[in-house]
């Protein structure tokens, strides 16, 4: 099983769809590196050599933004959004859809699940 930036990739698939499991590389980019690096994406992941994973790592961390690198430099951009109070981060803040969709209905991945309404109830006399 081939360990690429501290990632276990699966080793029955073939490395063009392996290399997708690491955060910030999609099918294009895993084409992309693939060609760079001069191997064959029809091969599988449990077939590479060290010297190809080896080639395939050096790749990535020059050229590539992935994984903590890449989740750093969101996280960063959200914050910088919130901090200065711009319409967007307010969203952020709020936990609501940030891209203009409707909230009146649907949005309930960022809403979370609905809230019950809680009604008054009469409280009883004593007789």
């Amino acid at each position: 099983m081939p360990r690429i930036l501290g990632i276990d990739l699966p080793k029955e698939k073939k490395i063009e769809f392996s290399l997708c499991y690491l955060y910030g590389v999609g099918r294009v980019i895993s084409r992309q590196i693939l060609k760079k690096a001069n191997i064959n994406p029809e091969a599988r992941a449990k077939d590479l050599s060290d010297e190809e994973v080896a080639r395939i790592t050096s790749i990535l961390q020059k050229e590539y933004k992935v994984e903590g690198d890449l989740r750093r430099e969101i996280a960063q951009n959200v914050k910088r959004l919130m901090d200065i109070g711009s319409y967007r981060g307010m969203r952020h803040k709020r936990g609501l859809p940030t891209r203009g969709q409707r909230t009146k209905t649907n949005a309930r991945t960022r809403k979370g699940p609905r809230r019950m309404a809680v009604t008054m109830k009469k409280k009883e006399t004593k007789a």
